[in-house]
């Protein structure tokens, strides 16, 4: 099988599979199994592929076939225009999140003390550190697999962060200048209309936010005024729904300054507040 026929069965297969973008997708296979790229693929579209080269794109079409989502197959995706490891043991870092990223950079400074509860992949902390010199970061998950996978990738990106195994605040005994997270907050009966790839792949622990979806704020906020130095800030992720319920849990807190950023969609993406 060449080079031309394969992309095409590869397309042919997840299309039939009902795989969104079936086309680009049985691109980036191709890609990773060949390590290769477009120019090489053009120039030589018409030769046979080595067989254990089809043998192992067959493999990864059948995964993502099954709605195995790409970025585990690949075991990398981008975000904030750095490279990320991930696993089944972690959230797919999104684009949504990068909103968090940037306003969270709009009030670290130099010298300051950053905590990012629910850490996960590590994407938020390690992008922050990327960008703002002289922070100390703290990432804390209760997940031991995901705290491997963040490790593994503060090392990708060069950035030196602490990250510690803690369900919420339990193992934390200091103070910060800004908390970020991105809690998990869909609530339980949604989690199963979600699309294939997040409910069957996707580590369950990270999406269910309880009944309401707002289990982990509640908890946060009522504890994270023992964990915040004298206008200290916290910044949120929250679902398109949520803005206004988490504000006024922000607010009866004795939190000010409290605002709701939007994502590129227009969608409500991130809620912040100084104690």
């Amino acid at each position: 099988m060449t080079y031309r026929e394969a992309i095409n069965h590869g397309e042919e297969i997840l299309t039939q599979a009902d795989v969104t973008d079936a086309k680009t997708d049985a691109w980036l296979l191709l890609e990773m199994v060949c390590k290769i790229d477009r120019n090489f693929y053009y120039l030589h579209m018409e030769e046979d592929m080595p067989e254990e080269q089809l043998s192992e794109y067959g493999i990864a079409l059948r995964k993502r076939g099954e709605h195995v989502p790409l970025q585990y197959i690949v075991g990398e995706t981008e975000f904030m225009g750095l490279k990320f490891k991930v696993n089944s043991s972690v959230l797919i870092p999104r684009f949504d999140t990068e909103t968090l990223v940037e306003e969270a950079l709009k009030v670290i400074k130099p010298g300051m003390k950053v905590l990012d509860l629910c850490t996960g992949s590590g994407c938020i902390l390690i992008s922050i550190l990327r960008n703002v010199a002289e922070v100390e970061g703290y990432g804390t998950d209760i997940s031991k697999q995901a705290l491997n996978v963040a490790k593994e990738n503060a090392r990708l990106n060069n950035v030196a962060a602490t990250f510690e195994r803690s369900d919420l605040f339990d193992h934390i005994a200091e103070r910060f200048d800004v908390i970020v997270s991105n809690p998990p907050y869909i609530r339980t009966a949604e989690i199963l209309t979600l699309m294939p790839e997040v409910q069957s792949f996707e580590p369950v622990e990270a999406l269910d936010g309880k009944e309401d979806g707002l289990y982990f704020y509640r908890k946060i906020i009522a504890e994270c005024g023992a964990y915040l130095n004298p206008e200290g800030r916290i910044l949120f992720e929250i679902g398109c729904d949520q803005g206004q319920t988490v504000s006024e849990l922000l607010r009866n807190a004795g939190f000010k300054e409290i605002r709701v950023i939007k994502d590129l969609a227009h969608n409500d993406r991130v809620v912040s507040g100084m104690l």
